[in-house]
Formats: structure tokens, sequence, C-alpha cells
């Protein structure tokens, strides 16, 4: 495939429509992908111009499947939040009327604007963008470090990271007082903006915690290959969340709060769901995942065999030969 992008941002709006309709002369018969996300095409999230590039390609006569990253608009209260969130219901469903393929990345009856099944939609969850090496995925642990070790890929920013790091120390807390040595590595987006707090907060409970900012894919994988558990607690967890599914790659069992898009094949990887208003659950989940070993071990193998059938690149790559040859 070859990456066309619509530099709207440096050049303008009409100025790239042009150039991507003087491109979409050659691409009669062909199939374009549309990545949807609401900012990808507006700084404010509302995407109308995206109709602009659908009628640009519809009128090039090529074979349109559009990708939803975001399967639901943006929440919020204010009047502003409900006129975008119109805004981008009415965008969402005429892009799926102007696509040959809708390709959705959480389970389509879970997406709460979708009524009724498009004949043109097609489920698909996203993979994880790591390199994942065959003794990783294969359940190769690097416990080269004594102890259990429990890994964090990102942080939202702002007030939901202070929710959510001040959870993962009510956790982390609740487990070191039944598990010797047991370190923290938390890395990724906004990691280092919470540091000062988790290493502060975890001190007394004796927890070791080590926290890194973004780091390259080779050193991500490596980081969740010498984990023994992963701790989601980013909202529910979706099959359009690659930093969860990252931690299915390599294997790793995975305690993680549910929520309206959480549905197979997440729950055929080895996940712990937890109710996110209840928070001796997430306690309790993480206890036991961290001091049971054969359960350990029993989510472990799940979670490598819902990469292989859901979430490895092969099995991806064959529902997409699958979704547009049935509409060839």
């Amino acid at each position: 495939m070859k990456l066309i992008r619509v530099p709207w941002v440096e050049r303008g709006w009409p100025a790239a429509l042009r150039e991507l309709a003087q491109q979409a002369r050659e691409w009669r018969g062909q199939w374009i992908f549309i990545q949807y996300t609401a900012l990808s095409w507006s700084r404010r999230g509302f995407p109308w111009r995206l109709l602009g590039v659908l009628s640009v390609l519809q009128h090039a006569g090529a074979r349109i499947a559009v990708i939803f990253h975001d399967a639901e608009p943006y929440p919020g209260t204010r009047t502003i939040d409900r006129v975008r969130r119109l805004i981008q219901l009415s965008i969402m469903r005429r892009a799926v009327q102007s696509s040959n393929v809708a390709v959705f990345t959480v389970p389509v009856p879970l997406i709460s604007w979708v009524k009724v099944y498009p004949p043109n939609a097609v489920f698909i969850p996203v993979g994880a963008n790591l390199p994942v090496s065959a003794s990783c995925s294969s359940g190769f642990r690097d416990k080269s470090h004594e102890g259990l070790r429990v890994a964090i890929y990102g942080i939202t920013g702002g007030e939901a990271g202070k929710k959510e790091c001040v959870r993962i120390v009510d956790a982390m807390r609740s487990a070191a007082a039944k598990v010797c040595k047991l370190q923290l590595r938390a890395f990724g987006r906004n990691a280092l903006d919470f540091a000062p707090f988790l290493v502060e907060e975890l001190r007394c409970a004796s927890v070791d915690v080590q926290v890194k900012g973004i780091l390259s894919a080779e050193e991500v994988m490596q980081e969740l290959c010498g984990a023994d558990v992963m701790l989601f607690v980013r909202g529910g967890i979706s099959s359009r969340r690659g930093s969860a599914i990252a931690g299915i790659a390599c294997g790793l069992p995975v305690v993680a709060y549910f929520g309206s898009e959480t549905g197979q094949p997440i729950t055929d990887a080895g996940v712990m769901l937890v109710s996110e208003k209840e928070e001796q659950e997430l306690r309790d989940a993480l206890v036991r995942v961290l001091t049971d070993e054969d359960f350990r071990a029993q989510l472990a193998k799940r979670s490598r065999l819902a990469q292989e059938r859901y979430f490895g690149w092969p099995a991806i790559a064959e529902n997409f030969v699958q979704a547009l040859s049935s509409r060839s």
C-alpha cells in the first residue's frame, strides 16, 4: 500500500483537495482507505471536510473503505460538546453510506449510534505496532530481575491522568502487602509527567518504581516482555486500544476495566475485567494475578492465543483481504 496525505494543515483545505483530485485521476477502480478520527480532519473535532474528501474519491471512481478508529463521537456535557457530537454522528453516518466498506475497530453491535447493522460494515480489531518476537509472543519472560513486575503503558494527560495514577497507586499498595519485591514500570505517553507522584506515593509501600517516557517500538516490547502483568486503567479496554493490545501481543495477563466497547475478541484474551466503579475489584484482581502463578499462566496463554487468532498482523491482513474480496 502507498500512504497518501491530505495536507490541509500546511496548505489549507482548497489546495489540499485540489491536489487530492489530481492524484485521484489514476485511482479508478482502486481501493482507497480513509482513516477516520475526528481530529484527523479538524483541529477541534468538527470533521466536515471529510465529506469533501469522500466526494473527490467518489468522483474519481475509487473504491472507498473508511476505517473508523474513533467508533463513537466525543463525550461532554457542554453545549459545544453536544453540537460537536451531533455533527460527528452525522458525518460518520454519511461516511458509512458513501463507502464500499466501513471498517469498525470495535464490534459493530457495541456501537451506540449503529441501530441497524450496515451491509457494508465489517469489524477488524487493531494490532500492536510492535515487532513482537517469537520468544516474547510464545510466553518468554525476561526474569533477569527479582520479584514480580507490573507494566503501565501510557497514562492519560491532565485530570484524567491524575485519577488513573491514584488508582494505580491504590492497587499497587494492596499488591505490595501480599507480594515481596514488587516492581512498577510505567512508560509511554505522559508517564514522565506523573513520575514524581508515583515514586513518592509508592515509596512507603516498598515498590520499586521506574518511569520512562515515549520509547521506540523495540523498547516497548522489551519492557512488556520483562513484565508479569499489565495494568490498564485508561477507561474500558477495547479492541481499538493499541496500548492494551500491546500487552496481549506480548503474552501478558491484563487487569483492566470493562466498558461499553469491551467485547470479543478482547474477552477471549487473558484479560481480568473489573468494574471502574468498584475500587476493591481492581485491588483484588491485581493481587490474585500476582499471587496465583497458575492463574497468571492461564491468562498469559489466553493472551498468546488471542494474539495469534485475532490481533496478529497476519490475522488482521486476512480479515482485510476477505472484506475487500467480498465486495469486489
